[in-house]
């Protein structure tokens, strides 16, 4: 094998080297992109969450004492 052929093959495997690493920073972008968006959805999706319990919560105190016993359901006069 000539020095000509060896420096051939090792360009060509460089230059396939470059265009990967070229490919993984664009995948890695894309990929950064998708975390960021993500992780503003979740903390979006926590906040919702929060105000939703804190809702809950409210509605809860705002219940009658009675209504936390026996699910809040009272039998018909009579019936027991």
């Amino acid at each position: 094998m000539s020095n000509q052929t060896q420096i051939d093959q090792i360009t060509e495997r460089v230059e396939r080297l470059l265009l990967r690493y070229e490919e993984l920073q664009r995948t890695n972008t894309l990929l950064n992109e998708q975390l960021g968006v993500l992780t503003h959805e979740r903390d979006s999706l926590r906040s919702r969450l929060s105000a939703a319990r804190a809702r809950v919560d409210a509605l809860l105190e705002r219940l009658p004492e009675n209504a936390n016993n026996g699910h809040g359901l009272h039998a018909p006069a009579g019936t027991d």
